[in-house]
């Protein structure tokens, strides 16, 4: 997690609240659409959209969730040594997505529960990269 800071919102640029403003307006259903949405706010579209997927507000009541994709060899076993690797950590797998098998390579995309892993995402992640038979092994999104 070295690449995330926790920073009081008094430092940051307005756009920054302004952007999970509007990301609230569309998951509430609030606004139909994102246009409606940066209107309501007073940002534009593109400030919206360079920051919609690097913003998050810090809520300590929510579950910890991480979504990471993995592209694995399509060789016996190998998806169960990586969830062995994840139920390690005390991670909670919520979800596994994976696509069948295009040039002997699955992709795989996994959404844990993070609240009580007891070592750091990027620690488990570098465990993973280690198993063989799996590469690019990507966090996509946490919050």
């Amino acid at each position: 997690m070295n690449n995330y800071y926790v920073v009081d919102k008094s430092l940051l640029p307005e756009t920054f609240s302004r952007v999970i403003e509007a990301r609230k307006l569309l998951n509430n259903g609030e606004v139909k659409n994102v246009s409606d949405a940066v209107k309501k706010v007073g940002i534009s579209r593109a400030s919206y959209y360079k920051y919609k997927n690097f913003v998050y507000e810090a809520e300590n009541n929510r579950q910890r969730k991480a979504v990471i994709s993995f592209l694995l060899n399509h060789k016996s076993g190998i998806l169960s040594e990586v969830l062995n690797g994840i139920s390690k950590t005390d991670a909670n797998i919520l979800t596994i997505n994976q696509n069948i098998p295009i040039n002997n390579m699955a992709n795989v995309v996994i959404s844990l529960d993070i609240n009580h892993m007891n070592i750091s995402v990027e620690a488990m992640m570098d465990k993973i990269r280690q198993i063989k038979d799996t590469s690019k092994v990507r966090l996509i999104a946490i919050e």
